[in-house]
């Protein structure tokens, strides 16, 4: 048998009941399936070995024989039934001249260049998708000039949790809702004579020994 072309992307589905095939666009994956095409050697063995699993002897052999007959001409009847499918379903898709790509005329080819789109896109169709992105970069820079805080400070130190029991604080919250406990963190104490921070609770400065307070 010859070879075939449009062979590029395609599954094949066939059991030993028959043959069908399924082909894709190679740009968006949308396919068709070819008609089922039965396999009368696959018909008479699944026959036979449903009456063999009842009668057994003589008809379990002949089960096996036309396994075996089904086997043997399992490659011709496989090569004739892809090559009707591919003349059935070739001329549902379109080949760009350009990338080779077999694409569905419906979604990805462009009628009037005579190309897939991805060769050459649909002008409207791009001009829409353009109009739509520069829509949403313009409404980003429109709500970056807008206030979207509600007004809140955020020059304090700000805290998620109550650092005692874990509660969720609202923002610029100055106690914990949950246990009452200051939500700020005290603050740092510095040595008026030499600068050195001061350990919470400390009564002389470590850096010079100045009494602190």
């Amino acid at each position: 048998m010859a070879s075939q072309a449009f062979t590029k992307n395609y599954r094949d589905h066939s059991n030993d009941q028959g043959f069908q095939f399924e082909f894709f666009c190679d740009k968006c994956g949308n396919g068709f399936r070819s008609t089922f095409k039965g396999n009368n050697l696959g018909v008479a063995a699944s026959l036979l070995h449903a009456a063999g699993s009842i009668f057994g002897g003589i008809v379990k052999d002949a089960a096996w024989g036309a396994d075996h007959a089904k086997d043997a001409f399992r490659g011709g009847a496989w090569d004739e039934a892809f090559k009707e499918a591919i003349t059935e379903c070739a001329p549902r898709f379109r080949q760009c001249t350009r990338c080779g790509q077999w694409v569905c005329p419906e979604i990805c080819w462009n009628e009037k260049r005579v190309m897939c789109e991805d060769c050459a896109p649909d002008l409207q169709e791009e001009a829409a998708a353009m109009q739509a992105e520069v829509a949403v970069e313009q409404l980003r820079d429109k709500m970056r000039e807008v206030d979207q805080t509600g007004g809140q400070n955020f020059t304090d130190p700000q805290a998620a949790a109550c650092g005692r029991c874990n509660a969720r604080l609202v923002p610029n919250a100055k106690f914990c809702s949950g246990c009452g406990a200051p939500t700020a963190a005290p603050k740092k104490a510095f040595c008026h004579q030499c600068g050195t921070e001061a350990p919470p609770g400390g009564r002389f400065c470590s850096g010079c020994g100045t009494k602190m307070g």
